[in-house]
């Protein structure tokens, strides 16, 4: 992951109740087929594939292994690709040449000449960098989520059938969009998938909360821009929090705050700046408490202050100018002290945390069920859309009826110790 400019994107709100997963990984043990020949085919759909992209760290993954040497990987294969652009260093055109890729112009003909071959099992849908413009007024990139996601479903319409759909990251830059998404993708019965690597990568140390556990209060630590690097830590946060006591039943108001009137809220008692420097120490700052953080922390970096539906009070502190990866601490019912980790990344080729998140992806394909629920993305794409607004109108408190999303989370592993390691080649899966 790169960083970008500090404040990106966001749009416009419509109502939602949200139902239950669209399924739970089965309880029993599943592999795809060992034998090259037979490997589970998938169409890729990208907004542009260079080095250190998306793509890159998804796709080449399974063209060239889990270490991009051409050695072990995924047992996947790319049936077909669509990228919408060409700038310099791109590495589409080489790779789709060297292991017989059939390169596309359109989603269209991807979607035709990928659900050709018997063995295609999904699609990844990758949009994330390239060039594409801003909203005027809260800074969010217009990525084009949905008319990918648009244009894979009539593909699935022409073919009369559907496959698994995996999109990266949020699922809009606006709200309204993710709406229309999630609620297709239920209308038409498409298992779906997305969001960020972050819950699927390393913890230092593991940490899971218990299920049905009583949560008092919820931190996640970020850093870079507010809307690129805020997603991945509001998914820290939520694939935290969504295994309290009652599952997840949605967001009651988000609010934005910078400078002084984070320390105004935390003086208010909306968040904890104990739980602040817990969240800090996992991921190694010192002095991560009084007059000393608040000189180091950026005049201009948000907290996003999040209350949930059923009390929780949450925060996303993006420490810019003090902290320089993903960290999570929570207090417990009943327990003095917090607890609190590092999510940890390779911070280097091959970047293997995609690794993880793309084995969670085999999983669907090969089962037709997602390994975690996309209500979980669903809900973060929204309060990062409120988040962005107010950020936007200088930090007012939204109320956010329409964040009325309710699921319950499944056990889906994270990466294993120590940091690098790949994950199985093949999706194949105990009793959890």
């Amino acid at each position: 992951m790169h960083r970008r400019r500090f404040l990106e994107t966001l749009a416009a709100p419509a109502a939602l109740c949200a139902g239950l997963p669209f399924a739970l990984p089965p309880r029993r043990a599943l592999s795809a087929p060992a034998d090259g020949s037979r490997r589970t085919g998938v169409i890729g759909v990208t907004t542009v594939y260079r080095r250190h992209s998306h793509a890159d760290v998804i796709f080449t993954k399974i063209l060239r292994g889990w270490k991009h040497d051409g050695g072990p990987g995924p047992d996947l294969k790319l049936t077909a690709l669509y990228v919408e652009q060409f700038p310099e260093g791109d590495l589409a055109r080489r790779l789709c040449r060297e292991h017989g890729v059939p390169l596309c112009s359109s989603i269209a003909e991807a979607m035709r000449v990928g659900l050709a071959d018997p063995s295609t099992a999904g699609v990844l849908s990758v949009g994330e960098h390239g060039d594409y413009p801003y909203t005027p007024d809260t800074r969010q990139h217009m990525y084009p989520r949905r008319r990918f996601f648009d244009e894979i479903v009539r593909g699935f319409d022409r073919a009369d059938r559907v496959l698994p759909l995996f999109n990266d990251k949020h699922l809009s830059y606006r709200w309204a969009d993710a709406q229309h998404m999630y609620r297709t993708a239920k209308r038409k019965r498409i298992p779906f998938m997305a969001g960020s690597s972050l819950p699927v990568a390393w913890r230092i140390p593991p940490l899971q909360l218990p299920a049905g556990c009583e949560l008092e209060e919820a931190l996640a630590v970020g850093y870079g821009g507010a809307e690129s690097y805020g997603f991945h830590a509001l998914e820290v946060l939520q694939c935290m929090v969504e295994r309290r006591r009652g599952g997840e039943t949605g967001v009651a108001s988000v609010q934005a705050v910078t400078g002084e009137a984070i320390w105004r809220a935390a003086d208010a008692g909306r968040f904890s700046p104990d739980l602040l420097a817990a969240a800090l120490r996992a991921q190694g700052v010192e002095h991560a408490e009084g007059e000393e953080l608040r000189r180091r922390l950026a005049g201009d970096t948000p907290f996003y202050l999040i209350e949930y539906r059923d009390g929780l009070r949450a925060t996303v502190a993006m420490c810019n100018g003090v902290a320089r990866q993903f960290s999570f601490a929570a207090r417990l019912r009943g327990e003095k002290d917090p607890r609190a980790c590092l999510f940890a990344l390779q911070d280097e080729e091959p970047y293997m945390h995609f690794g993880w998140l793309l084995h969670a992806i085999h999983y669907m394909l090969v089962t037709g069920r997602p390994a975690y629920p996309v209500e979980r993305t669903l809900l973060t794409t929204g309060v990062l859309d409120r988040a962005m607004h107010s950020l936007a109108g200088d930090g007012r408190r939204l109320e956010t009826p329409e964040l009325n999303v309710h699921y319950r989370p499944t056990d889906w592993p994270f990466a294993k110790l120590p940091v690098g390691t790949p994950p199985p080649r093949t999706v194949a899966r105990t009793n959890r």
